[in-house]
């Protein structure tokens, strides 16, 4: 009997051992399971985070370029407009060469007095009074800027068409000759 008592009396210490043991892993498991719940909440905040930032960049990116895209419409309708005002001009000026050509030949100075008899306005300044005065001379200061701009323009282009076609002579190999026509060695 003691026997059996000292037996049953190591069963159940053996078995509040292993129980004691299996509480502590059980502990240990529900510790690693509350650190891997809030490592994961941890991750998906980041990744959260990231898509925000990510969606946001990507939007001011879509804001970005439809602001560029459209500032280059305003620009090119601004460039078609300033080629189709050009071409009205130059058209008209072609007109006055194509008229020019048929009539007698005129010396330079004939051509300068008239142009300037065309262009020439008279002013009508007898009868206006200081106010009116001072809103023709805002008009006409208006007019010689808008003038002086072309003209600047104008002298721009030309000067940049001239080093495009000796960029581009120089390029192809042309030499500058005058007479015939020889382009490049050869014979036209």
């Amino acid at each position: 009997m003691e026997k059996d008592l000292l037996e049953l009396q190591t069963l159940i210490d053996v078995h509040f051992e292993q129980r004691k043991r299996e509480e502590e892993e059980l502990i240990g498991l529900k510790e690693r399971i509350e650190n891997r719940r809030a490592d994961r909440a941890e991750q998906q905040r980041v990744r959260a985070e990231k898509e925000r930032e990510r969606q946001a960049r990507i939007a001011e990116e879509r804001h970005r370029k439809e602001e560029e895209e459209a500032k280059k419409r305003a620009d090119d309708e601004a460039k078609k407009k300033k080629v189709l005002s050009n071409m009205g001009a130059h058209f008209g000026g072609f007109l006055a060469k194509v008229e020019q050509r048929r009539g007698k030949r005129q010396t330079a100075r004939e051509i300068k007095k008239k142009t300037l008899a065309e262009r020439h306005t008279p002013l009508d300044i007898e009868n206006l009074r200081e106010d009116g005065l001072r809103a023709r001379a805002k008009e006409m200061s208006e007019q010689i800027y808008q003038l002086e701009s072309e003209k600047f323009d104008l002298t721009e282009k030309m000067k940049r068409q001239k080093y495009e076609v000796s960029f581009k002579a120089n390029y192809l190999g042309i030499k500058k000759c005058h007479g015939k026509g020889k382009v490049g060695g050869r014979w036209k």
